[in-house]
Protein backbone atom coordinates (compact mmCIF):
# COMPACT_ATOMS: atom_id res chain seq x y z
CA UNK A 1 0.00 0.00 0.00
CA UNK A 2 1.16 3.51 -0.83
CA UNK A 3 -0.41 6.84 0.12
CA UNK A 4 0.65 10.46 -0.16
CA UNK A 5 -0.68 13.79 1.08
CA UNK A 6 -0.31 16.25 3.95
CA UNK A 7 -0.17 14.92 7.50
CA UNK A 8 -2.68 15.86 10.18
CA UNK A 9 -3.67 14.50 13.59
CA UNK A 10 -4.48 10.79 13.56
CA UNK A 11 -8.09 9.76 14.12
CA UNK A 12 -8.54 7.23 16.92
CA UNK A 13 -11.28 4.78 17.84
CA UNK A 14 -11.64 3.52 21.45
CA UNK A 15 -11.46 -0.19 20.71
CA UNK A 16 -9.31 -2.73 22.56
CA UNK A 17 -6.66 -1.97 21.52
CA UNK A 18 -7.13 1.56 20.14
CA UNK A 19 -7.45 1.70 16.35
CA UNK A 20 -5.88 4.53 14.37
CA UNK A 21 -6.44 6.08 10.98
CA UNK A 22 -3.71 8.24 9.50
CA UNK A 23 -4.88 11.37 7.72
CA UNK A 24 -3.11 12.39 4.51
CA UNK A 25 -5.04 15.31 3.08
CA UNK A 26 -8.51 14.00 2.29
CA UNK A 27 -7.32 10.39 2.42
CA UNK A 28 -7.44 8.30 5.59
CA UNK A 29 -6.31 4.71 6.06
CA UNK A 30 -5.94 2.19 8.86
CA UNK A 31 -2.33 2.74 9.93
CA UNK A 32 -2.77 0.09 12.65
CA UNK A 33 -2.57 -2.57 9.92
CA UNK A 34 1.03 -1.61 9.19
CA UNK A 35 2.26 -2.49 12.68
CA UNK A 36 4.86 -5.22 12.34
CA UNK A 37 5.82 -4.29 8.79
CA UNK A 38 8.65 -2.31 7.25
CA UNK A 39 7.40 1.20 6.51
CA UNK A 40 8.92 3.94 4.39
CA UNK A 41 7.89 7.52 5.10
CA UNK A 42 9.35 10.26 2.92
CA UNK A 43 8.88 14.02 3.39
CA UNK A 44 8.71 16.01 0.13
CA UNK A 45 10.10 19.20 1.64
CA UNK A 46 6.75 20.99 1.28
CA UNK A 47 4.50 22.25 4.09
CA UNK A 48 0.95 23.52 3.59
CA UNK A 49 -1.15 25.53 6.05
CA UNK A 50 -4.05 23.56 7.48
CA UNK A 51 -6.29 26.65 7.35
CA UNK A 52 -5.61 28.60 4.14
CA UNK A 53 -3.81 25.83 2.24
CA UNK A 54 -0.88 28.04 1.24
CA UNK A 55 2.64 26.69 1.11
CA UNK A 56 4.71 27.80 4.09
CA UNK A 57 8.38 27.47 5.00
CA UNK A 58 7.55 26.52 8.58
CA UNK A 59 4.59 25.01 10.41
CA UNK A 60 3.31 27.01 13.38
CA UNK A 61 0.80 25.97 16.03
CA UNK A 62 0.70 22.37 14.78
CA UNK A 63 -0.07 22.98 11.14
CA UNK A 64 -0.55 26.65 10.25
CA UNK A 65 1.30 29.39 8.41
CA UNK A 66 2.42 32.41 10.43
CA UNK A 67 -0.39 34.80 9.30
CA UNK A 68 -3.08 32.24 10.22
CA UNK A 69 -1.41 31.64 13.58
CA UNK A 70 -1.76 35.36 14.30
CA UNK A 71 -5.46 35.54 13.41
CA UNK A 72 -6.99 32.18 14.40
CA UNK A 73 -8.57 31.89 17.85
CA UNK A 74 -7.44 28.27 18.06
CA UNK A 75 -3.82 29.48 17.91
CA UNK A 76 -4.17 32.08 20.67
CA UNK A 77 -2.28 31.72 23.95
CA UNK A 78 -5.53 31.01 25.81
CA UNK A 79 -5.79 27.63 24.11
CA UNK A 80 -2.67 26.53 25.99
CA UNK A 81 -3.63 28.49 29.10
CA UNK A 82 -7.45 28.36 29.30
CA UNK A 83 -7.46 30.37 32.53
CA UNK A 84 -6.47 33.38 30.36
CA UNK A 85 -9.57 33.12 28.11
CA UNK A 86 -10.62 36.67 27.19
CA UNK A 87 -13.90 36.03 25.37
CA UNK A 88 -15.90 37.80 28.09
CA UNK A 89 -13.72 40.89 27.59
CA UNK A 90 -14.80 41.11 23.96
CA UNK A 91 -11.30 40.55 22.59
CA UNK A 92 -11.62 37.00 21.21
CA UNK A 93 -10.01 36.76 17.77
CA UNK A 94 -13.02 34.84 16.41
CA UNK A 95 -16.09 35.23 18.63
CA UNK A 96 -18.12 32.69 16.63
CA UNK A 97 -15.35 30.10 17.02
CA UNK A 98 -15.13 30.89 20.72
CA UNK A 99 -18.88 30.34 21.14
CA UNK A 100 -18.67 27.00 19.35
CA UNK A 101 -15.60 25.67 21.15
CA UNK A 102 -15.15 27.55 24.44
CA UNK A 103 -18.68 28.42 25.55
CA UNK A 104 -19.53 24.72 25.75
CA UNK A 105 -19.44 22.14 28.58
CA UNK A 106 -15.90 21.23 29.61
CA UNK A 107 -14.62 18.42 31.81
CA UNK A 108 -11.82 18.59 34.36
CA UNK A 109 -10.25 15.14 34.58
CA UNK A 110 -7.51 13.04 36.11
CA UNK A 111 -5.45 10.84 33.81
CA UNK A 112 -2.50 8.50 33.90
CA UNK A 113 -0.21 8.68 30.87
CA UNK A 114 3.23 8.79 32.46
CA UNK A 115 1.91 9.31 35.98
CA UNK A 116 -0.93 11.26 37.59
CA UNK A 117 -1.98 14.48 35.90
CA UNK A 118 -4.92 16.87 35.71
CA UNK A 119 -6.34 18.24 32.49
CA UNK A 120 -9.38 19.75 30.81
CA UNK A 121 -11.24 19.00 27.60
CA UNK A 122 -14.52 19.77 25.89
CA UNK A 123 -17.19 17.22 26.76
CA UNK A 124 -17.37 16.33 23.06
CA UNK A 125 -13.65 15.42 23.10
CA UNK A 126 -14.13 12.58 25.58
CA UNK A 127 -12.38 10.11 25.21
CA UNK A 128 -10.35 11.40 22.23
CA UNK A 129 -8.32 13.82 24.35
CA UNK A 130 -7.12 11.04 26.65
CA UNK A 131 -6.16 8.77 23.77
CA UNK A 132 -4.18 11.61 22.13
CA UNK A 133 -2.19 11.88 25.36
CA UNK A 134 -1.51 8.15 25.50
CA UNK A 135 -3.43 7.74 28.76
CA UNK A 136 -4.03 4.24 30.09
CA UNK A 137 -6.54 5.52 32.67
CA UNK A 138 -8.79 8.58 32.84
CA UNK A 139 -11.50 9.79 35.20
CA UNK A 140 -13.81 12.80 34.64
CA UNK A 141 -14.23 14.61 37.96
CA UNK A 142 -15.89 17.99 37.34
CA UNK A 143 -18.05 19.47 34.60
CA UNK A 144 -18.46 23.21 33.95
CA UNK A 145 -20.24 25.24 31.30
CA UNK A 146 -17.31 27.08 29.69
CA UNK A 147 -13.60 26.72 29.06
CA UNK A 148 -12.51 29.63 31.27
CA UNK A 149 -14.03 28.04 34.37
CA UNK A 150 -12.39 24.70 33.62
CA UNK A 151 -9.05 26.45 33.29
CA UNK A 152 -9.42 28.26 36.59
CA UNK A 153 -10.33 25.01 38.36
CA UNK A 154 -7.42 23.22 36.70
CA UNK A 155 -5.10 25.86 38.18
CA UNK A 156 -6.37 24.92 41.65
CA UNK A 157 -5.51 21.25 41.07
CA UNK A 158 -2.11 22.12 39.56
CA UNK A 159 -1.03 23.34 42.99
CA UNK A 160 -1.07 19.69 44.07
CA UNK A 161 -0.41 17.55 40.96
CA UNK A 162 1.14 17.97 37.52
CA UNK A 163 -0.68 18.96 34.34
CA UNK A 164 2.07 17.57 32.09
CA UNK A 165 2.78 14.25 30.40
CA UNK A 166 6.34 12.97 30.16
CA UNK A 167 6.09 11.82 26.54
CA UNK A 168 9.30 9.81 26.67
CA UNK A 169 8.13 7.89 29.72
CA UNK A 170 4.70 7.43 28.14
CA UNK A 171 6.29 5.84 25.07
CA UNK A 172 8.38 3.39 27.09
CA UNK A 173 5.38 1.41 28.30
CA UNK A 174 2.12 1.46 30.26
CA UNK A 175 2.20 3.59 33.38
CA UNK A 176 1.81 1.87 36.74
CA UNK A 177 -1.88 1.81 37.65
CA UNK A 178 -3.14 4.59 39.93
CA UNK A 179 -6.24 4.69 42.13
CA UNK A 180 -7.88 7.68 40.44
CA UNK A 181 -11.02 7.56 42.59
CA UNK A 182 -8.89 7.88 45.71
CA UNK A 183 -7.03 10.84 44.22
CA UNK A 184 -10.30 12.45 43.14
CA UNK A 185 -11.58 12.52 46.73
CA UNK A 186 -8.25 13.70 48.07
CA UNK A 187 -7.95 16.58 45.61
CA UNK A 188 -11.57 17.69 45.97
CA UNK A 189 -10.98 17.97 49.72
CA UNK A 190 -7.80 19.98 49.18
CA UNK A 191 -9.48 22.58 46.94
CA UNK A 192 -12.99 22.56 48.43
CA UNK A 193 -12.80 26.12 49.77
CA UNK A 194 -11.42 27.57 46.53
CA UNK A 195 -14.07 25.78 44.45
CA UNK A 196 -16.83 27.73 46.17
CA UNK A 197 -16.24 30.68 43.85
CA UNK A 198 -17.08 28.65 40.73
CA UNK A 199 -20.16 27.07 39.17
CA UNK A 200 -19.46 23.37 38.69
CA UNK A 201 -20.85 19.86 38.98
CA UNK A 202 -18.96 16.99 40.57
CA UNK A 203 -19.20 13.94 38.34
CA UNK A 204 -19.70 10.34 39.37
CA UNK A 205 -18.71 8.69 36.13
CA UNK A 206 -16.79 5.42 35.68
CA UNK A 207 -13.08 5.30 35.05
CA UNK A 208 -11.93 4.79 31.46
CA UNK A 209 -9.08 2.41 30.59
CA UNK A 210 -7.16 2.17 27.33
CA UNK A 211 -4.68 -0.15 25.66
CA UNK A 212 -2.64 0.68 22.58
CA UNK A 213 -1.51 -1.29 19.52
CA UNK A 214 2.16 -1.65 20.47
CA UNK A 215 4.00 -4.92 19.81
CA UNK A 216 7.05 -3.88 21.84
CA UNK A 217 7.95 -0.67 23.66
CA UNK A 218 11.37 0.91 23.02
CA UNK A 219 13.92 0.94 25.85
CA UNK A 220 15.21 4.30 24.68
CA UNK A 221 13.12 6.94 22.97
CA UNK A 222 14.51 9.20 20.26
CA UNK A 223 12.28 11.35 18.10
CA UNK A 224 12.36 12.09 14.38
CA UNK A 225 12.24 15.63 13.03
CA UNK A 226 11.32 15.50 9.35
CA UNK A 227 13.08 18.82 8.71
CA UNK A 228 16.34 17.13 9.72
CA UNK A 229 15.58 13.53 8.73
CA UNK A 230 13.22 13.68 5.71
CA UNK A 231 13.09 9.93 5.17
CA UNK A 232 12.28 7.14 7.64
CA UNK A 233 12.58 3.49 6.67
CA UNK A 234 12.03 1.23 9.64
CA UNK A 235 9.74 -1.38 11.15
CA UNK A 236 6.58 0.12 12.68
CA UNK A 237 6.24 -1.49 16.13
CA UNK A 238 3.35 0.48 17.59
CA UNK A 239 1.16 3.56 17.88
CA UNK A 240 0.41 5.46 21.07
CA UNK A 241 -1.00 8.92 21.62
CA UNK A 242 -0.14 10.78 18.42
CA UNK A 243 3.14 8.94 17.94
CA UNK A 244 4.17 6.37 15.37
CA UNK A 245 6.69 4.10 17.12
CA UNK A 246 9.38 2.71 14.84
CA UNK A 247 12.28 0.44 15.78
CA UNK A 248 14.62 3.35 15.01
CA UNK A 249 12.67 6.15 16.72
CA UNK A 250 9.28 7.83 17.12
CA UNK A 251 7.44 10.39 15.03
CA UNK A 252 4.98 12.87 16.52
CA UNK A 253 2.38 13.03 13.75
CA UNK A 254 0.49 16.00 15.18
CA UNK A 255 3.59 18.20 15.40
CA UNK A 256 4.22 17.52 11.69
CA UNK A 257 0.75 18.60 10.57
CA UNK A 258 0.85 20.12 7.08
CA UNK A 259 3.97 18.21 6.01
CA UNK A 260 3.58 16.54 2.62
CA UNK A 261 4.69 12.91 2.79
CA UNK A 262 4.52 9.58 1.03
CA UNK A 263 4.01 6.40 3.07
CA UNK A 264 4.63 2.87 1.82
CA UNK A 265 4.19 -0.45 3.62
CA UNK A 266 2.60 -3.86 3.45
CA UNK A 267 -0.36 -4.65 5.70
CA UNK A 268 0.39 -7.32 8.33
CA UNK A 269 -3.21 -7.94 9.45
Amino acid sequence: MKFDGTLSKMVSYPDLPIKYQLMLGEVRFDISKLIGSQVKLKYSGKIFCGNCGKKTKKSYGQGYCFPCTMKLAQCDLCIMKPETCHYDKGTCREPAWGEEHCMKPHVVYLANSSGLKVGITRRTQVPTRWIDQGATQALPIIEVQKRLTSGLIEVLFKKHISDKTDWRKMLKGSAEEINLLEWKEKLLNLVSEDLKGHEYKILNEPEHKFSYPVSVYPEKVSSFNLDKVPEIESKLIGIKGQYLIFESGVLNVRSHSGYEVTIEGESCN
